[in-house]
């Protein structure tokens, strides 16, 4: 299953994409801000978690917050040498140019394979999204010349459900510590305002996938047959245990040495000194993600389900942490 550039240029659902010339900057901040927010106005009071209500208003919801135009539209900023130093040394292009290709696939693969039609829909503009990403990666190196390693070929998954598990839960650890680094970032001024500013419309998509991601979870919990679940909630157990392992071997991989200048799937995690240019302490860092997860969904309806697990393994680590004692002059 292979495809162009120029069949990414068209979203799925019959959603149009415009270009720069064809919009004012005033419709473009609207989309933006429509983006961050939304609130399901025609629901009243609660909604049933696993009701074809709480399915609708999940999907769309998505699709509501479908931004057209960022980060469709990028002008990369000229930056200074030192600046783009500091963005080429990082160690996560060729690990972020990969990963949104397989994750692009692996959506596509189980929207096409799912029954539902609603859900068909908006994993189908995931899937696209993540495409979109992929593409503002690789324009992004194109303009400040970082070399990439060839990608390899991306292959169909044949299961098509564990492939989008394996996603899906990946999509929460990284978002989950990347609301944080870009928060540092911006704080630090390490890299140019124009540069965090052109990346914020990417980091609030994350949010919007592990978001739809979450509810997709929940509504299947509550909707599979009894017989089903053991077998579901072993495939999620292994799944955990497979990212896990795989962060493991990564980081053994970077303490080895291995291949010079290698890519690192833990950035999220380790990068902190690398968008700050100081070091963070890990409990600091840990309460700035959770502070910028709480931000960043706060604009989606309360009703719908938020992710949970990297959340709460944070708060029950920062139990047995030491808060650093204030400086003396």
């Amino acid at each position: 299953m292979s495809t162009t550039i120029e069949e990414l240029t068209a979203p799925p659902c019959g959603l149009q994409l415009a270009t720069r010339d064809s919009v004012s900057p005033a419709v473009i901040e609207a989309a933006d801000a429509a983006s961050r927010r939304w609130t399901g106005e025609w629901v009243r009071g609660a909604v049933p978690i696993g009701s074809d209500l709480h399915k609708r208003m999940a999907c769309r919801m998505f699709r509501e917050t479908f931004n057209p135009y960022k980060p469709s539209i990028i002008d990369w900023p000229k930056l200074s040498p030192e600046a783009r130093e500091r963005l080429v040394t990082l160690p996560i292009w060729d690990i972020a140019v990969q990963t949104e290709g397989k994750a692009r696939l692996r959506m596509l693969s189980y929207a096409n394979s799912s029954a539902d039609a609603d859900w068909r829909d908006a994993i189908a503009l995931n899937g696209w999204e993540e495409g979109r990403h992929k593409v503002v990666l690789s324009n992004l190196v194109q303009a400040y010349g970082i070399a990439l390693a060839p990608e390899p070929a991306y292959v169909e998954p044949r299961d098509t459900e564990w492939a989008y598990l394996v996603t899906g839960f990946s999509e929460c650890i990284d978002s989950f510590f990347a609301f944080g680094l870009f928060e540092l970032a911006k704080r630090s001024g390490f890299f140019p305002p124009e540069l965090v500013d052109t990346f914020e419309p990417v980091i609030q998509e994350e949010c919007r996938h592990i978001l739809l991601f979450a509810n997709w979870i929940a509504w299947s919990r509550h909707t599979m047959p009894w017989y089903s679940r053991p077998w579901f909630e072993l495939r999620v157990a292994a799944v955990w245990v497979f990212l896990a392992w795989e962060r493991i071997g990564l980081a053994r991989s970077m303490d080895s040495g291995a291949g010079g200048n290698a890519q690192d799937n833990n950035f999220t995690v380790t990068g902190s000194k690398a968008v700050s240019g100081a070091d963070i302490r890990p409990a600091e860092l840990m309460r700035i993600c959770l502070a910028e997860n709480d931000r960043r969904f706060a604009g989606y309806d309360q009703r719908l389900c938020r992710p949970t697990t990297m959340p709460t393994l944070v708060r029950f680590a920062l139990c047995f942490m030491r808060t650093r004692k204030p400086r003396e002059a």
